[in-house]
């Protein structure tokens, strides 16, 4: 997504850049062929498009750091399930306590490289995989501990929802990953800006030049805006990322003794 997050903002770009210049070419026709002082009005046109390109960028934007943010508050929820879970270990018998305190650890590192193996995705779904098989292990493990005979309820009441909660958290944060905007709401963006870019050459036809200041600005700052939003949609492969926020993780790893 980096890399094609820069190339939609190059061709963005480009398009704005060349949609400005269409247009005033067929302003400059129209010019030519009625007068500049019987040319129609297209002020409400352009005033509706542009209000509509800064609504979905805005929405856009908002949704996207709304997401970023909500991915970094569960990678924190998650290190304090797994922390919690962890002291738990000690309310089950002497005798399994070892054996779930290894797989736990076990689990925890495949969570770490689930993440960490990033931008490789085939390995970051290996990763994914073993954490979601040591899951398997762990929950038929801690099911036994809590069956036997010196097992309180306490122990079952207490440890289990643990244990259950870090699992959810997991799939949680994994649902994050998938959940972006349909590519509808993208491909609407960028029409609406290459529209806007039309109108505002077509409008310019009257000038003697064209202001290359305020097409190269206009041109940069929606391109700009739109690599921002996609590298906060998948902050763990372009620019923006949220990887210092795996160090919770590796500070709960390093906390298991």
């Amino acid at each position: 997504p980096s890399i094609v997050g820069s190339a939609v903002a190059v061709a963005l770009f480009a398009g704005i850049i060349a949609c400005l210049q269409a247009g005033r070419r067929i302003g400059a026709r129209a010019i030519g062929k009625r007068g500049a002082g019987r040319q129609p009005s297209t002020e409400s046109l352009e005033t509706a498009i542009f209000a509509l390109l800064g609504l979905l960028i805005a929405f856009t934007f908002s949704g996207a750091l709304t997401r970023f943010d909500v991915r970094r508050s569960q990678a924190v929820d998650e290190a304090n399930a797994i922390g919690t879970a962890h002291m738990r270990v000690a309310l089950l018998p002497e005798s399994a306590q070892p054996r779930v305190r290894e797989l736990l650890r076990q689990y925890v590192d495949a969570r770490i490289d689930t993440y960490g193996k990033l931008p490789d995705l085939g390995a970051a779904r290996d990763a994914l995989a073993r954490s979601q098989s040591l899951q398997n292990d762990l929950w038929a493990r801690a099911i036994d501990a809590t069956r036997l005979p010196t097992s309180g309820l306490d122990t079952k009441i207490v440890f289990l929802p643990a244990l259950n909660q870090m699992f959810d958290l997991a799939a949680t944060r994994l649902a994050a990953t998938q959940i972006h905007p349909p590519l509808v709401v993208y491909g609407m963006l960028v029409a609406l800006a290459l529209a806007a870019a039309l109108l505002a050459g077509y409008r310019s036809a009257a000038d003697q030049a064209p202001s290359w200041l305020h097409e190269i600005g206009f041109g940069a700052i929606v391109a700009c805006t739109l690599y921002v939003i996609l590298d906060m949609e998948y902050p763990r492969l372009g620019f923006i990322r949220i990887d210092a926020i795996d160090q919770l993780l590796i500070n709960a790893r390093a906390a298991m003794t």
